[in-house]
């Protein structure tokens, strides 16, 4: 599993990890670390896009509702929600990440942590958002 991939996925345990314990961010991170380790580099990627998808959580949450159609917010389940949440915020704030890249680590994600379902749900309602922040592509 390469950095960026092991990165993303501790930003979504850390960022599971505070939705379940609604501990602070900053709580929660130094638990987290505690627990696992990696490298500078993978620390600071997964700390980044935790925290900055953390903090535009009700922007990150108004388009997935959007996208999500026939779905309310609180009624897609916990996993599925916090991998659409890092997804939808590396799309809007992290340009330089190809888009193509941010689906497929999604699914990948929802393939691992979710249910059956997931992985195309997930590349559904990101494709959604995607098509509206990054038309091009």
């Amino acid at each position: 599993m390469g950095r960026r991939t092991k990165a993303r996925e501790c930003a979504f345990q850390l960022l599971y990890q505070r939705e379940i314990t609604d501990e602070a961010m900053d709580a929660a991170i130094d638990g987290f670390w505690r627990l696992r380790s990696g490298t500078p580099a993978m620390r600071a990627m997964a700390e980044r896009l935790a925290k900055g998808a953390h903090s535009r959580l009700a922007e990150l949450d108004e388009a997935i509702a959007a996208a999500a159609t026939h779905w309310r917010l609180d009624r897609i389940a916990t996993v599925d929600r916090t991998i659409l949440r890092l997804g939808a915020y590396e799309l809007v704030a992290e340009a330089e990440t190809p888009s193509a890249v941010v689906l497929d680590e999604a699914v990948e994600l929802a393939k691992r942590f979710g249910e059956a379902d997931s992985p195309a749900f997930v590349n559904g309602v990101l494709d959604a958002i995607r098509r509206r922040v990054r038309p091009k592509g």
